[in-house]
């Protein structure tokens, strides 16, 4: 490159910028460009960890999930001074909140290129069974109104599957100058390498937010109803704790860890770990973007049991690496699962198709390459 050149990086948590775009920031470091991270928490260590892949932390301040537009707007102000101090040349910002607040920021104050990417719409466009709430309609109707106002201001747009894209774009005719289907956002797959499948006994895992939407509900139930059957069998669900959240159940959780019918560890730094010793990852989740903890779990050589729902539906082959089926059913989800308990050695044949597929599509090299073509293209 003949110069070096500016990029921002806005998403919302550290830990965010430090799990899920460290390998993207590397590569970008690696190719001359000068990168900055935005986040909206970060503490001492964080800012150490992000220099040391090459990048200078910013901090800014947004509401991640409020609804206040006075405050909204002011953080966006304060995000346009931000932007015109630093002076970048593009800037890329990924979550809901983030595509719509910085690309407005980043047109004020002048940028240059302004790329965004969706990983996911959202709780207000997932579908319950007991119907779109009152509130969850008025959220996804701000949302569509917001980004019809943000998009064409964005020069390129990344989705990562196919619903996604014909929700708005189609569906909605919310303009897009140009648009990509990514996938997944890649993993390093040194650190997610394949292991033996145990079988005796059969374990199953839920890794993701203790969150309604995110299937426990239905997964718990199975998983009782499981035990019943077969008491040997174990089951696990790992992931955080959100007692704030409406859809949080942790009675539930409570009670059936007393029961013994699940083991719950809560939240924990080593997932690939437990991943390994589980013999069939389970993600019944209402809708995703593409989930990465089904990555993981189909790097490390697992089966997978998910929902035929957007994202979910884009990670298995039916009857190849896993089993699709329909969302809010505990009783689908215990089919499957007995069909893994009754014969393991299909557990371990679609975990070595899950390998494979991993393998092909998820590296974190090839889906960065593709990612940073796109989005810095004629930068």
């Amino acid at each position: 490159m003949s110069e070096l050149k500016r990029i921002a990086i806005v998403g919302t948590t550290a830990d965010s910028i430090l799990n899920f775009r460290k390998e993207l920031i590397v590569s970008l470091v690696a190719l001359g460009y000068e990168v900055f991270a935005f986040a909206t928490d970060y503490k001492a260590l964080d800012r150490v960890r992000v220099r040391e892949i090459g990048a200078e932390p910013v901090d800014y301040i947004l509401s991640r999930t409020g609804l206040n537009p006075v405050r909204d707007l002011l953080d966006m102000l304060k995000l346009v001074k931000i932007f015109k101090h630093l002076k970048p040349d593009l800037v890329f910002s990924y979550f809901s909140k983030p595509v719509i607040f910085s690309t407005l920021a980043a047109r004020l104050a002048g940028v240059k290129t302004r790329v965004g990417m969706l990983e996911g719409l959202g709780f207000s466009f997932t579908l319950q069974p007991q119907g779109v709430s009152l509130k969850a309609a008025f959220i996804r109707n701000v949302q569509v109104l917001l980004y019809r106002l943000t998009f064409p201001f964005l020069d390129r747009m990344v989705f990562l599957n196919e619903d996604d894209y014909k929700d708005l774009v189609v569906l909605r005719k919310i303009r897009v100058k140009k648009y990509c289907i990514l996938g997944g956002i890649g993993l390093d797959l040194a650190r997610y390498p394949l292991s033996i499948v145990p079988t005796s006994p059969v374990r199953f895992i839920f890794v993701g937010r203790f969150l309604i939407e995110k299937g426990i509900r239905e997964y718990l139930a199975a998983c009782e109803m499981l035990k019943a059957q077969y008491p040997h069998v174990e089951c696990v669900i790992i992931g955080a704790i959100d007692s704030n959240s409406p859809g949080f159940i942790g009675e539930e959780i409570e009670r059936l860890v007393k029961k013994g019918v699940i083991l719950c560890p809560g939240h924990v730094a080593n997932v690939s770990d437990w991943l390994a010793s589980s013999s069939v990852f389970i993600l019944p989740s209402y809708r995703e973007g593409f989930p990465r903890s089904t990555q993981e779990a189909m790097a490390i050589g697992r089966a997978v049991i998910t929902t035929d729902v957007p994202g979910c539906k884009d990670t298995v082959f039916d009857g190849i690496n896993g089993f699709l089926i329909p969302p809010w059913s505990a009783d689908a989800i215990l089919k499957k699962m007995i069909v893994f308990v009754e014969n393991v050695d299909l557990a371990i044949s679609m975990g070595r198709e899950s390998h494979r597929i991993a393998q092909r599509d998820f590296s974190s090299v090839v889906v960065n390459r593709k990612l940073i073509s796109f989005v810095v293209g004629d930068l």
